[in-house]
């Protein structure tokens, strides 16, 4: 299966979220398969719950502890130190599109994901056009003034099947 992996860059409460939703459902709709992987930087960060039976799991040795129910099922890895980008990526398996959230530092290095920018000032943006090339579009609460960006922007709440066409567009694109 061909997978396509997309950017998604912002400041804290830009509207990532928000367009990750809109995007998701848009796409799924299509038929579309989506994976979305979301850095948390915090360290400490665990969705584990300590005391219960899959924190006791960990806390005893296991590397790797599943949990199942009637609608999930979800895979906690205990590793220490930072993930690549690659080994984020090899848990998305069935999926045509991966929307990465956050991860900045890793993005701003790939210079060949595209990445839609999520602004919500004109500071946002110039930041992201040094930063975090190739911007397949802008999106977010600041509609910016000069229309002399490379990349076209789309008021994601008003039309988000636009800014799923350019997502599409891309993930048809790749061999």
């Amino acid at each position: 299966m061909r997978r396509t992996v997309i950017g998604i860059v912002g400041g804290k409460k830009s509207g990532k979220t928000t367009t990750l939703e809109i995007l998701t459902r848009e796409l799924t709709k299509r038929g579309y398969k989506i994976a979305v992987v979301k850095h948390v930087p915090e360290p400490n960060f665990t969705i584990d719950t300590v005391g219960k039976d899959t924190w006791r799991y960990a806390q005893s040795g296991a590397k790797t502890v599943v949990a199942a129910s009637a609608n999930e099922i979800a895979t906690l890895e205990k590793a220490p130190g930072d993930r690549s980008l690659r080994d984020v990526l090899q848990r998305c398996r069935n999926v045509n599109i991966v929307f990465l959230e956050g991860f900045r530092k890793l993005m701003a290095r790939d210079r060949s994901m595209p990445k839609i920018v999520v602004a919500k000032s004109e500071q946002d943006i110039e930041e992201a056009v040094e930063n975090f090339q190739p911007i397949l579009a802008f999106t977010g609460p600041y509609m910016p003034e000069k229309a002399n960006l490379k990349a076209p922007y789309i008021d994601v709440l008003k039309s988000g099947e636009k800014i799923a066409d350019l997502v599409e567009e891309v993930a048809e694109k790749k061999p």
